[in-house]
């Protein structure tokens, strides 16, 4: 069984969901780990700005680090709102107990409906207690400001502003550049500076008021993919993507600045999103269940074809594929076209004769999970991977293609099973086809309460 990466998350809860340790934890998840917290304040808030906040003692904050460092453990922190000193230098001095390593300061100052997050004293201390022992700092342009007492208006002051930070003993900067008077017109810029050279990161500017959570996002991401092993620059240019989809994705909540969404995915021009967020839509109820005893060993993926697909680019699935985390699935991607081959094929294949069935997933085989598909009244096929005609063996995907129509041939109507016992270099699979993402995770979660 594969142990999970972990992200500690240390920071303010925000009731509306759209930033804090609500925005870390799914930026963590969408990543492919695994999110641990630690609430360093309570906050009541929403779309339009936060109306009160109480901080917890840091007592209880050096409580809720034991409980989780001391079991659990982390591959990286990543630190949001850190309200007073006393909750700074808790957290600084349980760094330096544990001593974590890849350690993401976001030093959230100021709230999007301006209300002040961090106190003059617990900024002090953030410079002189925790970005020593720090491995990333992400500030923004109006914090980088507060951090360094520099005024930025350009690129050129913030690569000044990342050089003074670095003074600190931080190892890495990266300071985002949405505040940027430039941007609107000649796209984000962000800059990492990690102690030799600097590098930037670009990205349009999305026109959107739906900006709740960026900063959250950003840092979470990027503690997520350094927790996988990711180099700093590979890390910084992942965290800049997802959360680049992640505005773009942004949702229509509340009144005010809505939250970005950190599992969207843009959708390429004249493509229904529809797919997509069907997709997205049965992945979480995929997630939400103990069904990772019918994740194969290769893993699996989910995929869905748009109306009239012709080739893998018009079949959405799950970059990564999806993955067996402990007893549960998980993704590493939000779901995008082209992301599968051989399940495409399979899709494509159907399609052919049935251009209704768009969707299908493939599952771990075993002779139980057969006899339950009989049980339930799913109907059921096979091919043998031995019966395929040796000149068409060495073409890859070329099997499920083969195998798929052989089964086809056979009968009127689509099975929802369609299983082969392996060959040689091959696990045997079985493939639950559907109409949509729906109706296929309907089919595995009604075998999975039958096995």
């Amino acid at each position: 069984m594969t142990k999970p990466f972990i992200v500690l998350c240390a920071g303010g809860s925000d009731s509306g969901g759209g930033a804090g340790i609500q925005a870390d934890v799914k930026a963590v998840t969408v990543c492919g780990c695994y999110a641990t917290t630690v609430i360093t304040a309570l906050t009541a808030q929403n779309t339009r700005g936060v109306q009160d906040i109480f901080p917890v003692p840091g007592k209880f904050i050096a409580a809720q680090m034991d409980a989780v460092l001391s079991d659990i453990g982390a591959d990286a922190v990543k630190t949001g709102m850190l309200l007073n000193k006393s909750a700074v230098e808790v957290v600084a001095e349980k760094v330096h107990e544990y001593r974590l390593k890849k350690v993401v300061v976001d030093p959230v100052m100021i709230a999007k409906g301006g209300h002040m997050m961090m106190q003059d004293a617990a900024r002090k201390a953030v410079i002189q207690k925790l970005l020593p022992q720090a491995f990333f700092v992400t500030p923004n342009i109006p914090e980088a400001e507060a951090l360094t007492g520099l005024k930025i208006r350009s690129v050129e002051d913030m690569k000044k502003a990342a050089t003074v930070i670095a003074e600190s003993g931080v190892k890495n900067v990266v300071i985002k550049g949405g505040h940027l008077p430039e941007s609107r017109k000649k796209g984000s810029v962000d800059i990492l500076y990690d102690g030799k050279q600097y590098y930037d990161f670009r990205a349009d500017w999305i026109d959107t008021k739906n900006t709740h959570g960026t900063g959250c996002t950003f840092a979470s991401v990027l503690a997520a993919h350094l927790a996988r092993g990711f180099s700093v620059a590979d890390a910084v240019s992942q965290a800049k993507r997802v959360v680049t989809k992640a505005i773009v994705g942004g949702l229509w909540v509340g009144k005010g600045h809505g939250p970005v969404h950190a599992g969207a995915t843009p959708v390429p021009a004249g493509v229904a999103k529809t797919c997509l967020d069907e997709l997205q839509n049965a992945i979480c109820t995929l997630m939400s269940v103990n069904c990772g005893l019918l994740i194969p060993e290769v893993s699996c993926n989910l995929v869905h074809a748009k109306q009239g697909a012709k080739d893998e680019n018009d079949v959405a699935g799950f970059p990564g594929r999806i993955i067996r985390l402990h007893d549960a699935a998980c993704v590493v991607s939000p779901p995008a076209f082209g992301a599968s081959q051989h399940m495409a094929h399979v899709v494509l294949t159907v399609m052919k004769k049935h251009p209704d069935y768009r969707c299908a997933m493939n599952i771990r085989y075993g002779e139980n999970v057969i006899d339950a598909c009989r049980q339930i009244g799913y109907t059921v096929s096979c091919f043998n991977r031995a019966d395929e005609p040796v000149e068409r063996q060495d073409l890859d995907g070329c099997t499920l293609e083969w195998g798929v129509h052989q089964v086809l041939a056979r009968s009127a109507n689509v099975p929802d099973i369609i299983y082969d016992t392996g060959g040689w270099g091959k696990e045997p699979m079985i493939r639950v086809l559907g109409r949509n993402p729906a109706d296929v995770v309907g089919k595995v979660l009604r075998l999975l309460q039958s096995i």
